[in-house]
């Protein structure tokens, strides 16, 4: 909106750089470009204020296949003014000199017209398209048409109208008709879930039954090697034992052969000493067999070998003989 100033009986205007303003003076051309700023009369002028730059016009409108089933396009139309004198004097964009305000609604006219075409192209579009054929290929298709049409629409381009950009939001159908077509990829995507919840069962238990494999292959191996083990330690004890039993009858053995050795060197020492005593008893037996009685009696007496006499009983048998002895022994 331009910035009007007023001073008495004259005016002052200041228009936007996005905005074209044409001043006419008693009906000649005084002013005419965009972000104008001239003093002016209000009861000789009259001021047009066109807007160039960039506008969107939204859409959003029903629709009805070869179907006969019922379709929701939501779009977005970019347009702007290429021509704003022509636009100008085919609309009306004049403005109050007072308040620089639009006596009128061309912006709102222009959006009812871009509206308008824009449906009647859709329209026939989808009129040729099955719902199926809407909803998957509805958008792409519709936006070219669309696009297509306005920009080659006369009315348009007469007007001095540009259409830049279309976009096609959606393309949706009615809720009950949009879930019972979901319903089918639903169920597929159903079925792959479930699909794949099954495999990953089944690899889980696959993989627990080699876990469970290869836990009883260890057990197993594991009783082997202790097998081997038992049969290894029973092997090395009855060596050890074989071992200490021989070593025990070796030296049993050789104790046995000592005990012989010393037991044959004792009996033959045994058998020196009584042939020695022998010989010395039978020297003595010898010595004593050419000895009388008496003196026998005596060298028992001075040896002591007699034995103890309690009482001594003299006969005249046995005095007499000494008696005799110890006479003739005196005489000589």
């Amino acid at each position: 909106m331009a910035d009007i100033t007023r001073f008495r009986f004259i005016s002052h205007l200041r228009a936007n750089p996005t905005t074209h303003v044409r001043h006419l003076r008693n009906g000649k051309l005084a002013h005419d470009g965009a972000g104008q700023a001239f003093w002016f009369r209000a009861l000789n002028s009259a001021l047009s204020e066109v807007p160039v730059d960039d506008r969107e016009q939204p859409l959003l409108f029903h629709g009805r296949t070869v179907d006969f089933q019922d379709v929701v396009v939501q779009a977005t139309v970019t347009y702007r003014v290429t021509d704003p004198a022509l636009a100008a004097t085919r609309l009306d964009f004049g403005i109050d000199p007072d308040t620089g305000r639009w006596r009128a609604t061309p912006l709102e006219q222009l959006g009812g017209l871009l509206t308008e075409l824009a449906q009647q192209t859709a329209l026939d579009l989808l009129a040729r398209m099955t719902l199926t054929q809407a909803l998957s290929e509805g958008m792409a298709s519709l936006r070219l048409a669309v696009s297509t049409g306005l920009r080659e629409d006369q009315r348009l381009t007469g007007l001095g109208i540009g259409v830049e950009d279309v976009r096609v939001v959606a393309v949706r159908a009615e809720n009950d008709v949009e879930r019972a077509l979901q319903t089918p990829t639903r169920e597929m995507v159903q079925q792959a879930a479930d699909k794949a919840t099954y495999e990953r069962r089944a690899m889980a238990v696959e993989r627990e039954r080699s876990i469970a494999e290869n836990e009883l292959q260890n057990q197993i191996e594991l009783a082997r090697r202790e097998e081997q083990l038992v049969t290894q330690k029973g092997q090395n004890e009855r060596q050890r034992a074989t071992e200490a039993a021989a070593a025990g009858r070796i030296e049993t053995e050789a104790a046995a052969g000592r005990k012989r050795a010393l037991s044959q060197a004792e009996a033959d020492a045994k058998r020196v000493i009584g042939a020695a005593e022998a010989a010395a008893e039978k020297a003595l037996l010898d010595a004593y067999s050419e000895m009388d009685q008496a003196t026998i009696l005596a060298l028992a007496i001075k040896q002591g070998a007699l034995p103890e006499i309690g009482t001594l009983n003299l006969t005249p048998d046995l005095i007499t003989p000494l008696l005799t002895k110890l006479t003739a022994g005196d005489n000589s």
